[in-house]
């Protein structure tokens, strides 16, 4: 099975996204809210048209390990914790300068090779609770394009006390900043640049997304 394949077969219909007629549906997973035909994807390539229904990620990680959190970096919460970090694959930027692009660019770069793991949300907490962690964070990748896992997997934490975490590009749209609210105690920013053009030029993403 190609890695295309393999990854359209681990995704369910997503809830960021409204039907346009004539099978078309726009994504507001993020900021580039793309409009996306029957059988193609989106800008992050995670994100696709099947029968006229937004297919997103669902049901692996690609990365899954312990971490302090001041390595999210968060310096002034919960001083010395524990934290469960957790990825899947795929971006909505393209940045050359990417220490994480084994991940992020599959689908994109021929290079880019990442192992996966089929899990529940409900493994993930588990794995979370064995290690003491107190704090469950979607990163690596690019987490805004999978939002409906990482709300499956916050959800199941928040029922057991845990909190949970963004390190995130921030390139959103209000409605994927409305649904995660609820689910968040912390979310963290990657600013690039200050330049808009650079901007543009060095992601492929729109500074002014990022900074409303």
């Amino acid at each position: 099975m190609s890695p295309e394949a393999l990854l359209r077969s681990l995704a369910r219909e997503g809830e960021l996204y409204e039907s346009q007629g004539d099978g078309l549906v726009r994504c507001q997973a993020c900021g580039h809210e793309c409009l996306i035909a029957e059988g193609q994807a989106g800008i992050c390539r995670m994100r696709f048209n099947r029968g006229g229904r937004l297919m997103a990620p669902y049901g692996y990680v690609s990365g899954l390990r312990l971490d302090p959190i001041e390595k999210k970096p968060f310096f002034h919460v919960l001083p010395g914790a524990a934290t469960l970090s957790f990825g899947m694959l795929g971006c909505n930027f393209s940045c050359l300068f990417c220490q994480n692009w084994t991940v992020s660019q599959v689908l994109r770069d021929p290079h880019a090779e990442a192992a996966l793991r089929r899990c529940t949300p409900q493994e993930v907490v588990a794995q979370a609770q064995a290690g003491r962690a107190k704090v469950v964070v979607s990163t690596y990748n690019e987490p805004l394009i999978t939002s409906e896992w990482a709300a499956a997997v916050f959800d199941a934490a928040r029922a057991q006390g845990l909190r949970c975490a963004y390190i995130s590009n921030g390139h959103a749209t209000r409605r994927v900043l409305e649904y995660l609210r609820p689910r968040l105690s912390l979310y963290k920013v990657d600013l690039k640049c200050f330049d808009h053009a650079k901007y543009r030029d060095m992601t492929g993403g729109a500074m002014r997304h990022v900074l409303r």
